[in-house]
């Protein structure tokens, strides 16, 4: 942060400002949505865009690194939650965070580049596949009740729960998606994941009030979400939590590592800088255990919000910061 300041001024301020703004707008329902496929509440996702979002600006290793919950957690954080409850996630994600700082500290951030390429192939349309089959249910507006974690499983809940298809569901979501992918072609200054936000929250307002059509909202599902941020806790550790714990915290922290460094090369190579990879896993533990103090669950640098971030400006740590305010 220090060093990005150095040569800094009101211009690079207000492009930072601009990308901040956008990038904090477009990562809400994300953090959201996130939360939710991960088996918790949506406030949860809130807290860890803006708690761990905020650190790993301030304290990262990157010029431009975006932080929050990924989908890369999804199914590690489901099955957490389902055996252990929120309490074991809390511990999980404070032991992955001490592991990450250990990590920065032994200086092991360099070592991502000798991970083979088809691990990050293979690692990156393992998290498309888990996405995909979380939102299926949504997509379609199916009443499935309480999902398992497992794919396999998962699709079968959905074949015995086709016959509730929401049609209204289907065809917002179905509209959505045909904007996400074509808004591109007419700018890319403004995320079409935006545009879609604002358009289809207003024409479900519209055809609600006209036409009584309903479809499932955050609302309607979870109730209010919380204003505030809570008052930071810390969890009741036993050594036999820890020890069956202790291999998922590894998994976090591996997960989380691999990909917040991967982020921070891609964002090199389009703002033609370089990333500190050490100090950027030390900031991602220290983000992670503040995560899980103030509610969260685990975080790490997101490759499309970094890369959205940039493409709107953003070129300093105070952009990451904006974002984590907005």
């Amino acid at each position: 942060l220090l060093k990005s300041l150095k040569d800094y001024n009101s211009k690079i301020f207000l492009k930072d400002l601009s990308a901040g703004i956008i990038v904090g707008i477009v990562a809400l329902p994300l953090a959201i949505a996130f939360a939710i496929a991960s088996g918790v509440e949506p406030e949860r996702g809130i807290y860890t865009a803006i708690i761990a979002g905020f650190l790993i600006s301030v304290l990262g290793g990157s010029k431009v690194q975006i932080g929050g919950p990924t989908g890369a957690f999804v199914v590690i954080v489901y099955g957490v939650i389902q055996n252990f409850g929120y309490s074991g996630l809390m511990i999980a994600t404070i032991l992955a965070g001490i592991l990450l700082v250990l990590m920065g500290a032994f200086k092991l951030g360099g070592l991502v580049k000798f991970i083979p390429y088809t691990i990050i192939t293979g690692f990156t349309a393992g998290i498309a596949v888990t996405i995909f089959t979380t939102q299926i249910g949504d997509f379609f507006g199916l009443t499935t009740g309480k999902m398992p974690g497992d794919i396999k499983r998962k699709i079968k809940v959905y074949a015995e729960c086709f016959n509730t298809i929401n049609w209204y569901s289907f065809g917002m979501a179905t509209i959505c998606l045909i904007v996400i992918f074509l808004w591109p072609k007419l700018t890319k200054k403004i995320p079409g994941s935006l545009v879609v936000i604002i358009l289809a929250t207003v024409i479900d307002l519209i055809i609600k009030n006209t036409l009584g059509w309903e479809t499932a909202t955050i609302g309607s599902r979870y109730g209010s979400i919380p204003s505030s941020l809570p008052a930071p806790q810390i969890p009741s550790f036993n050594i036999e939590l820890i020890k069956e714990l202790f291999p998922t915290a590894i998994s976090i922290a591996v997960l989380a590592a691999i990909e917040s460094l991967l982020s921070a090369v891609v964002a090199d190579g389009m703002i033609g800088s370089k990333h500190r990879s050490n100090m950027e896993l030390t900031a991602q533990g220290a983000a992670n255990i503040a995560s899980a103090l103030f509610g969260g669950i685990p975080a790490t640098g997101a490759i499309a919000r970094t890369a959205a971030n940039i493409k709107n400006g953003g070129r300093t740590p105070i952009a990451g910061m904006v974002h984590a305010v907005v």
